[in-house]
């Protein structure tokens, strides 16, 4: 398999149901787009597969999302760790992410990518902004657990309510770094888009598409040349029915324009203008998920 071919199996976001079980899913691979988002900083090991962890969470959550303009955005906020910010979003079929570190700080605690190094006794922030309705959605949960992947499972369980199993992949070589992840939910009781009757969290149906979600490798789920339909035949191909619903092809979605910048800049009062710019008159603006700055006439 050529290069263009397998690459066509990465940066993208698959959806899936499973009727008689009462479960839908979504899978998702990154590959180019990932090392594009993390190239903008000269992040340690560790914090390249917390970031990289981040973004497959932020993909697999916002394809949750159904209106356009719709955004998903998550920010793990540090107490007392050496990183002090994650934060990622999706909107559209587009990602960006970054985290906010001491570089000074963090060579004190080597190359450990564990939650209690990275952000101590810190929380987990989701927020879910509907664009059509213009309402704002949010749940914290602390950080808990062996990993991002866990946190967001307990803010499923406690926010939402809904039975929640996610497994992620990450692997790094000569040709980049490449992260996938699967989610699956039970559906909670009533149809899907009615108000949430309540939820069963030890629902039988709910068990047997766990265990084989838990059954899936981690070089499965990284390997660049396996299609994600075909992952998922792989572990559901014993129900009866399986409906594949195709997502979008993943791209860098960082909105850092100057037209942008000045938009923001306009809403400020002419005073607090003049104290942010320079001698020259210039409001230098620094965008931190591509590392761009922005110098912007007052």
């Amino acid at each position: 398999m050529t290069d263009t071919q397998s690459q066509t199996f990465s940066d993208r976001l698959l959806g899936f149901a499973i009727p008689e079980r009462h479960c839908r899913g979504r899978t998702v691979r990154l590959g180019p787009v990932l090392d594009e988002i993390l190239s903008a900083h000269d992040y340690p090991t560790a914090l390249r597969h917390c970031l990289s962890e981040a973004l497959v969470l932020a993909a697999l959550m916002g394809g949750l999302l159904k209106g356009e303009g719709d955004q998903l955005t998550m920010q793990a906020q540090s107490e007392g760790g050496i990183a002090n910010l994650l934060v990622c979003d999706y909107r559209d079929g587009e990602l960006r992410g970054y985290i906010e570190h001491d570089p000074a700080r963090f060579a004190d605690g080597g190359a450990s990518a564990s939650l209690t190094t990275l952000f101590g006794r810190g929380h987990l922030a989701i927020t879910f902004d509907i664009a059509k309705t213009g309402k704002r959605y949010q749940g914290i949960v602390p950080l808990e657990g062996e990993s991002l992947s866990a946190a967001v499972e307990s803010y499923f369980a406690q926010s939402e309510q809904v039975p929640t199993r996610i497994r992620t992949a990450i692997s790094s070589g000569a040709s980049g770094t490449l992260a996938a992840g699967l989610l699956v939910q039970h559906l909670p009781d009533g149809e899907e888009g009615r108000e949430r009757l309540h939820a069963r969290l030890d629902h039988p149906e709910w068990e047997h598409v766990s265990i084989l979600a838990d059954s899936l490798r981690h070089e499965e789920l990284a390997d660049p040349e396996l299609p994600l339909e075909e992952l998922i035949w792989r572990l559901y191909h014993e129900e009866d029915q399986v409906r594949v619903l195709p997502g979008p092809v993943l791209g860098k979605g960082c909105r850092c324009t100057e037209a942008h910048f000045e938009d923001v800049l306009s809403r400020f009062p002419k005073e607090d203008r003049r104290e942010m710019a320079d001698d020259d008159g210039m409001i230098v603006v620094d965008c931190a998920f591509c590392s761009r700055a922005f110098a912007i006439q007052d």
